[in-house]
């Protein structure tokens, strides 16, 4: 596990077809401490390891790449997006809570996210040896400690419950050292997040030197400080953090105008404070792409998964709203949305028509938009209502609903943590947020809708109209087993101290 994996070649670097680059270990450390290319190509190359195809298990699929993972397990076991559909592709135990411990795209996700960890862990311990590091040195030093607090935060929201729900349940095994033994334990959720906060704040110190929103930044550090805290539930820590990156000066919130082209457009918005950059090299198209399994053109992607008819009614009483832009109806001639399997076909863009392709785009990790709502929620937990509404109206105000804002008051019936929690699902739907936010919350997911999360079942055979209890996973508790994944059998067979999920 402890092999360091970069591009060997600045010009292939520099032409970003990181994809068809065999990782090497022909660097050695010393190397990495006396060139500045070999230092800022051995992190470039953590880098290319969210968007690669890298080999597993003996070969290397299409479908397998940290970033389709990172989405697809997380939004496709929500209640954002339906599946239209039965398919072998093992994303559809996502929707169907099905998980094993054998199945292939967490089996690699886990994998990848260590082979990050590993490369980050050769380049912090050889650089930390160089005395008096230059600015230049220092940044990609910082660099490394948030993508090793990054992964092992997502590790843990993968593989580990809520904090909320268990902070000293077994969270996921903590790699901090190319020293560390093969067999090791893994550490409490508690420990995982003590060691996630260490390391970006560690990384932000670091970072005094930006080189552009594709990689990490201070601000960026800052801003996985204040998600980490959000689910931590320290609301103080999450209000200051989310605080400094907002008043940076450094992001701005996309207006309505521009809002329908944010995420086309990641690596240039004034949003983004982290992408994870793609270049036209880098279009996997149909297969193997983020958006190929929630956008077609008729010729780009199965398009076989859809915004579920749950968010749609969450958002209809504002059609106003821009971030409808995201969600597009397939209509015939007649202007009649068209059906598969019963479900209504309503594609979703996010990530699609970057330079115009319907399969790219450069996956946004943090933008000024989750800093607003990060505040808001924490503010509404806090008691400073006024505060978080303002916050909600900032965003709303460059959504388009300008004649719809708060202005301080909380709807009757309403509360201002449900109106925070509304606002995060239809700002960040897609984005992998959404069952995150619902179960550290303690709260139940509403699936109450025709789709294939229901195993085993087909559209004649539900009544919606009858109470949902019979039907699995319908409404999935907070308590359910199945909202986090097993640990792959890869590392619980060969690292007997590494403990299973019930």
């Amino acid at each position: 596990m402890n092999k360091l994996f970069f591009i060997i070649s600045p010009l292939l670097l520099l032409a970003s077809c990181v994809k068809d680059i065999t990782p090497s270990d022909a660097i050695t450390t010393a190397t990495l401490t006396t060139t500045a290319d070999g230092l800022k190509n051995a992190v470039n190359g953590a880098y290319a390891l969210f968007k690669d195809h890298v080999q597993f298990a003996g070969s290397t699929d299409g479908n397998n790449m940290y970033l389709r993972q990172y989405f697809q397990a997380s939004d496709f076991a929500s209640d954002d997006i339906v599946c239209a559909q039965t398919t072998t592709d093992p994303l559809f135990y996502s929707f169907s809570l099905g998980h094993t411990s054998t199945q292939t795209n967490m089996r690699y996700f886990w994998y990848i996210s260590y082979k990050i960890i590993s490369d980050v862990n050769t380049v912090i311990e050889a650089v930390e040896k160089v005395p008096n590091p230059d600015d230049a040195t220092r940044q990609l030093l910082g660099e490394c400690y948030f993508l090793r607090a990054f992964a092992h935060f997502t590790l843990s929201k993968y593989y580990a419950l809520p904090y909320a729900l268990g902070p000293a349940s077994d969270g996921v095994i903590l790699r901090l050292s190319t020293n560390d033994a093969a067999l090791k334990a893994r550490s409490t959720v508690q420990q995982v997040y003590q060691a996630v906060i260490a390391d970006a704040a560690k990384g932000a110190d670091l970072m005094v030197q930006g080189r552009g929103v594709q990689y990490a930044s201070r601000e960026a550090a800052w801003a996985l400080l204040s998600r980490v805290y959000l689910y931590e539930g320290n609301n103080d820590s999450t209000i200051y953090y989310a605080s400094k990156v907002i008043n940076s000066g450094k992001f701005t919130l996309s207006t309505a105008s521009d809002y329908p082209n944010l995420f086309a457009n990641a690596a240039a918005s004034p949003e983004t404070i982290f992408c994870i950059a793609f270049t036209q090299t880098e279009d996997y198209g149909k297969f193997g792409s983020i958006a190929s399994m929630i956008y077609s053109d008729g010729n780009s992607g199965w398009g076989e998964e859809y915004a579920s008819a749950s968010l749609r009614d969450s958002m209809s009483n504002h059609p106003e709203d821009v971030r409808w832009s995201y969600i597009v109806p397939l209509k015939d001639n007649n202007g009649v949305v068209q059906k598969k399997n019963g479900i209504e076909i309503y594609y979703i863009t996010k990530f699609s028509f970057q330079g115009g392709s319907p399969t790219l785009s450069s996956p946004i990790m943090f933008r000024m938009a989750e800093m607003y709502l990060n505040r808001a929620e924490a503010e509404a937990k806090a008691g400073q209502t006024g505060a978080a509404l303002d916050d909600l109206d900032a965003i709303r105000t460059n959504r388009g609903l300008s004649s719809s804002l708060y202005n301080g008051t909380v709807p009757s019936g309403y509360t201002a943590l449900g109106l925070v929690l509304n606002e995060r699902r239809i700002e960040l739907a897609f984005e992998g947020h959404r069952v995150f936010d619902v179960y550290r919350n303690n709260l139940s997911l509403n699936r109450t809708y025709w789709g294939y999360h229901l195993p085993g079942l087909k559209e004649a055979d539900i009544d919606l109209s009858k109470q949902p209890s019979g039907y699995a996973n319908m409404i999935v508790t907070p308590d359910n087993p199945k909202i986090i994944y097993y640990i792959p059998i890869d590392e619980v067979q060969t690292n007997t101290l590494c403990t299973q999920n019930k």
